[in-house]
């Protein structure tokens, strides 16, 4: 099970920390990603991390303002947000799947979502 939190509203220039709380199985060997869907929009990847090991990934449009990083002890990953845009305004969802690295771009790869947290960001 995933539960994200840490939605909410924001001035442009702002910060946001989303959080992804796992439990009820072990992800130790998952890919856990963030995605995004704006309305009318298709769902979009915007970082993902490996639960073990140190390989994260970032999508082109937030390198350099987002950043993605776990806790073991806490089993949490963390999306920490900053220099936020209006066009970020979407529904936030981490999700968690068994896959190659190569593939943390793709939804339908992802086995386990939780449910969205909604950032809105303010121009």
């Amino acid at each position: 099970q995933l539960q994200a939190s840490g939605g909410g509203l924001v001035q442009a220039g702002g910060s946001l920390r989303l959080s992804c709380a796992a439990s009820g199985r072990t992800f130790s060997s998952y890919v856990m990603g963030w995605f995004r869907q704006a309305p009318g929009k298709e769902r979009e990847a915007v970082a993902g991390i490996r639960w073990s090991g140190s390989s994260t990934y970032i999508a082109d449009s937030v390198k350099g303002r987002f950043t993605i990083s776990r806790d073991n002890a806490q089993n949490t990953v963390t999306l920490q947000m900053n220099s936020l845009k209006p066009e970020d305004t979407a529904v936030y969802y981490c999700a968690a799947g068994g896959l190659r690295s190569s593939s943390w771009r793709d939804h339908t790869s992802y086995t386990y979502w939780g449910q969205g947290t909604q950032v809105t960001v303010s121009s």
